[in-house]
Order: structure tokens, then C-alpha cells, then sequence
């Protein structure tokens, strides 16, 4: 009984809203959202580069630097139902997209270990960058904890997700790999549970970016990665599943 009274009082606190993050100025946060927008543009682009089982042209690479620009945000926008998204009210961050995209056509057509490490560098920045402007637009709406926290991610690797869709792949944070979204979850959580002690915003959005920022180098460097879970194979269950399939027609036409 009192454990499941301490649950319910710990969910009813996630619950609570943030306050308005109206101490992080809007020249900071658009700071937060444009550095994002390039760097996450810039990454897309090269992501796009690298992938061998497609060819590309300069179209196709712009197309999906700004779709892994602006993609994330448009996704937060889209499920906060307020109003058109941010990169549509300021045609500055799509410019900043294409600006970000066309930067990654400088690059060399070689991708040695040099580009490999801006590569991951440009990753990780967007990715704390992005957790925290994503979570400051949730605050600024008024969401509780977790969904600022929800909200911080999406807006991380929704970009990304989109731009591997987009390609005709599956979105590589669903499947094994370096951690990404377990990062992004990381930062924000940082981000938003020092604020619950106290910490002004603008040192809190610092937190987050930096916590992003490193954890992410530090699984590159160090090769942390996630593991597949595996297929179900219980042999009941998948006779279970023929069963219901096939329904034995032999019994009803016969054999064919």
C-alpha cells in the first residue's frame, strides 16, 4: 500500500509542469535551435555521402541535410499542436539547413579518418544542442517533466529517423548501435531534473548540451553500443501462429 502511494506521488511531481524557461533568453534559444538546425543539416549531408548503397546528387544531398535540419523540430512542433512549426514561422532555419547541407558538398569525395571524426564531432553537437532546445520549446509550452523529456529526444533523433526513412532505410536509433537516444534521454534528463534544485535555466541548457556533447564522444571513443534483444522463438507460440494461418484447407478441397 505505501509503495504504491510513493509511486503515485513521485508521477504526480514528473507531472507538475516546469517553469516557463522565460530566464533562457529568446536570443539564446534561437542560438541553441540555429546551431542545431547546421550542424544537424551538415551531418545529414555527410550521412547521406557515405552511404554506398545509394547514389546521391546534389539534390538528394541537400534534401536530406534539411530534412535531418529541420526534421526533428517539425516533429516537436507537429505533436505540440501549436501553431505552424518554427522552421515554417522563420524561413532563417530552413536557409540555415541548406546552409548546413551544402556545407557537407565541400567535403572531399574521400571520407578518411579526418572527415570520420568531424563526422562524429558534428553528431554529438547536434545532438546536445538539439536535446536542449527541444526540451526548452516543451518547457515554454507548459508540459510536465516527462513530456519535456519526450519532447528533447524527438527532437534529436527525429531528424535523423526521417532522413533514414527517406533513404529507404529503417531509422538506425531503433536498431543496435552507439547509443543515440539513450544520450539524448541522458542530457535532458540532466537538463531538466537540475532545474527542479534551482539551477537557472541558462546554466541548466549548458548542463545538457555539454553532458550530450561528451557522453556521445565518450561511447564513440570507447565503443559503447546497444545489443540486439533477439526474435521470439517459442515453438508453442509458433505452432499456435501456423494454426490460426492455415486452416488446414487439404480437409476442405482436398489435396492439390
Amino acid at each position: 500500500m505505501h509503495s504504491s502511494h510513493s509511486i503515485a506521488a513521485a508521477l504526480h511531481i514528473l507531472a507538475i509542469p516546469l517553469p516557463r524557461a522565460d530566464r533562457l533568453s529568446s536570443t539564446a534559444f534561437h542560438f541553441f535551435e540555429i546551431t542545431a538546425i547546421v550542424l544537424g543539416a551538415l551531418g545529414g549531408g555527410l550521412a547521406a555521402r557515405r552511404d554506398r548503397r545509394s547514389r546521391f546528387d546534389f539534390t538528394g544531398i541537400l534534401g536530406l541535410g534539411l530534412i535531418s535540419g529541420v526534421g526533428g523540430g517539425v516533429t516537436r512542433d507537429v505533436m505540440l499542436g501549436d501553431g505552424p512549426p518554427l522552421s515554417l514561422l522563420h524561413p532563417s532555419y530552413l536557409a540555415y539547413a541548406i546552409l548546413g547541407a551544402a556545407l557537407s558538398l565541400l567535403v572531399g569525395r574521400s571520407l578518411g579518418p579526418r572527415t570520420l571524426y568531424l563526422m562524429n564531432v558534428v553528431d554529438a553537437l547536434s545532438l546536445g544542442f538539439f536535446t536542449v532546445a527541444g526540451s526548452t520549446r516543451a518547457m515554454n509550452a507548459g508540459l510536465g517533466f516527462l513530456p519535456c523529456l519526450l519532447l528533447g529526444i524527438v527532437t534529436a533523433v527525429g531528424g535523423g529517423s526521417l532522413r533514414d526513412l527517406f533513404s529507404g532505410h529503417s531509422p538506425r536509433v531503433f536498431q543496435e548501435g552507439e547509443l543515440y537516444a539513450l544520450v539524448s534521454a541522458l542530457s535532458a534528463l540532466l537538463f531538466l531534473g537540475v532545474q527542479r534544485v534551482g539551477v537557472p535555466v541558462d546554466r541548466a541548457a549548458t548542463v545538457g548540451t555539454v553532458t550530450g556533447f561528451g557522453v556521445r564522444m565518450l561511447a564513440v571513443r570507447y565503443g559503447w553500443r546497444t545489443h540486439s534483444v533477439g526474435h521470439l522463438s517459442d515453438p508453442d507460440l509458433l505452432a499456435t501462429v501456423v494454426v490460426v494461418q492455415d486452416p488446414t484447407p487439404e480437409s476442405v478441397n482436398g489435396p492439390h
